[in-house]
This record gives C-alpha cells, sequence and structure tokens, in this order.
C-alpha cells in the first residue's frame, strides 16, 4: 500500500503528507502490508523504492504460498483508464514470476453506481532473455496490463485496447 498521500500545491501539502506516513506506516505495520513511496514516482523516493521492492522479494521468498495484491499504475486516473505503469513495473513482475509467483488479472472499476470485480485466468509471466533490459520491461507491462484490460469495458483499457 502507499506509504504517503501526496497533496501537490495544497496548503496542508506537507503536514498532510507527514500525517499520512506516520498513519498508514501504523496500518501497514498491523495489517502486514508492504509500503511503497507514492505514485507517480519522485525522484527522492529512489532508494525507498528500492527497499520496498527487495522487502516484498524477499517475503516472497520465504513465506509459504505468498500472496501479493499489486496495483501496476500504482495510482488512479481522473477519467478511469488504464495508464501506463512506471518503469520498472515489468521487471519486477519478471523477478515476482521467476520466485514462483503465477499472476492472476483482476479488473475493478465503478459503473452505474455498481462496483464490478472482474478475476481473469492465472498465468505465468515469461519473457524471452535474450532481449534488452528495456524491451522485456515493456513486453512483459504490455502482457501484465493487457490481461487487466480484457477484464475491463472498453472505454476504461486505455491504450491497452487489443485490436481485433
Amino acid at each position: 500500500m502507499t506509504g504517503e498521500f501526496t497533496y501537490p500545491g495544497k496548503w496542508y501539502e506537507l503536514f498532510g503528507a507527514m500525517g499520512s506516513r506516520i498513519l498508514l506506516k501504523r496500518i501497514a505495520h498491523v495489517y502486514g502490508f508492504s509500503t511503497m513511496s507514492p505514485m507517480p514516482p519522485r525522484p527522492k523516493d529512489v532508494e525507498v523504492r528500492a527497499a520496498a521492492v527487495r522487502a516484498v522479494l524477499e517475503y516472497v521468498r520465504h513465506a509459504q504460498d505468498p500472496i501479493l495484491g499489486l496495483a501496476p499504475e500504482g495510482y488512479d486516473t481522473s477519467n478511469g483508464k488504464l495508464v501506463r505503469p512506471t518503469t520498472g513495473l515489468g521487471r519486477f513482475g519478471l523477478l515476482l514470476s521467476r520466485a514462483g509467483l503465477k499472476f492472476i488479472p483482476v479488473g475493478v472499476y465503478e459503473a452505474d453506481g455498481v462496483f464490478h470485480l472482474h478475476f481473469g485466468e492465472a498465468y505465468e509471466l515469461s519473457i524471452r532473455r535474450d532481449i534488452s533490459a528495456d524491451k522485456r520491461d515493456d513486453q512483459a507491462v504490455q502482457i501484465i496490463m493487457k490481461n487487466i484490460a480484457r477484464l475491463l469495458p472498453l472505454q476504461l483499457r486505455g491504450e491497452f485496447v487489443e485490436e481485433t
């Protein structure tokens, strides 16, 4: 879960961020959640983000039947459409896959006052290793996001609409 709420440009930005860091850290501790720096990523959070990724990978390596819930984009958009995740999400997914995890895509949205939650088929994330790291990251993102997009109405799929 996020480790901080941000309020860019608001008069309470500093106090809101500080208060949310304290509150969210306590919630994460109570429920056994891992925290991640807020999205979109800020340059000052590089070390915090790396530590969060290492903590998740450590959990996956040592937990019996680990379960993770990930929101690839890391934040909600104003129009509700899927957006491209931050660089590195594909690499992170590939690390989780190499640790033995399978992916179950979930499409979540609200329409006409009704909350919708759709689960897709489990899949293994696998990309050829003979291509550059950036291409592997991009291909993994495409696979992850298209699996989620298939579970959403067409107007919410953003750039992940598949051509028929």
